[in-house]
């Protein structure tokens, strides 16, 4: 129905002309008072035939119509599936579509050579600069010192910030980076607690950790990374108190802290790439971008990840892991 009137609206010039002519002959037939029998046959003629020309072409508007929505769901590469020229319209019409396409196909082509040779650069940034940061850890390791202390917390961080820099661009560039298997969470966590064990007893943070025996089919470095930003923004907004970690029976991992909390306000928004919200705004040296990653990580997981907070009471998060279960062959 939305097509036939469209259709009647693309005639409207012509069915306005045809009563224009109608209106003439009645005025003509009506001033010379001639019999209208004369004509009335030759006009209902005329009118059943124009109503099957009206026929004949709505249908085949309509049918070219939905080659078209065809052609718009199978994307803009299939142009061989598009209807037949028929008009001098439609040659213009396609050709303009073609040249389209191939100026896309070029900017797509230059975006992607562009897009490798960025990755390519950052990703060899990584790996090169991993090299110092461990040589000064290195260094590091032998002064047992407030200074030398002080320093390796902020090394750390560099790390923390080169490894969150080579997470998001293999996160963006590959999606075939996953290997699903079955990983006990007890290992998993205790590799990112090993991880942070300093920052734990430098800020004088207590840890409540309950092992779990439980399993999951997931990817352990991937989940790993989540763990570890997780505990990151934890031990950050943790002042003091203390930083709970435990498995609920719905194969879902918590880690909840003491620390300031998120306001509600920021809640919704906590997941979006470069949203800081009053926290970040406070403490000037958030990026944005560790929930941002967390969430993309936990969706090419299968995995849920929910949040909640109140402020000067604590943040909570659970990681619901159980959307896969081993496929027996």
């Amino acid at each position: 129905m939305e097509l036939f009137s469209a259709y009647l609206k693309q005639h409207k010039k012509g069915i306005f002309v045809l009563i224009l002519f109608c209106v003439v002959f009645f005025v003509t037939f009506v001033l010379y008072r001639l019999p209208l029998k004369a004509v009335l046959y030759p006009s209902i003629l005329c009118f059943l035939l124009g109503l099957i020309f009206v026929i004949v072409d709505f249908s085949h508007i309509n049918r070219k119509h939905r080659q078209l929505i065809e052609v718009k769901k199978t994307g803009s590469a299939i142009i061989t599936s598009m209807p037949k020229i028929e008009s001098v319209e439609d040659r213009d019409y396609q050709e303009i579509i073609i040249t389209l396409q191939s100026a896309m196909t070029n900017l797509e082509t230059l975006a992607s050579a562009h897009y490798h040779d960025m990755m390519e650069y950052y990703t060899l940034w990584v790996h090169q600069i991993k090299t110092p940061i461990a040589s000064m850890r290195l260094t590091l390791q032998n002064e047992d010192t407030e200074t030398s202390r002080k320093l390796s917390s902020n090394l750390f961080k560099i790390e923390q910030y080169v490894e969150m820099v080579l997470a998001f661009l293999r996160l963006n560039f590959s999606s075939s980076d996953y290997v699903f298997k079955e990983h006990r969470i007890d290992t998993i966590v205790k590799q990112a607690v090993a991880k942070f064990a300093s920052e734990f007893i430098d800020r004088k943070i207590s840890l409540s950790y309950e092992p779990s025996e439980e399993t999951v089919v997931t990817d352990d470095k991937w989940l790993l990374f989540v763990v570890e930003q997780i505990l990151s923004n934890a031990l950050k907004y943790t002042p003091k108190g203390r930083i709970k970690i435990y498995m609920q029976k719905t194969k879902t991992l918590c880690i909840e802290d003491t620390g300031i909390g998120i306001a509600p306000e920021d809640l919704p928004r906590i997941f979006e790439k470069g949203f800081t919200g009053y926290n970040g705004r406070r403490d000037k040296k958030a990026s944005g971008i560790g929930l941002y990653l967390c969430k993309k990580i936990c969706k090419n997981l299968g995995a849920q990840i929910i949040i909640t907070s109140k402020l000067d009471k604590g943040t909570s998060v659970q990681i619901n892991l159980e959307q896969y279960d081993v496929k027996k062959e």
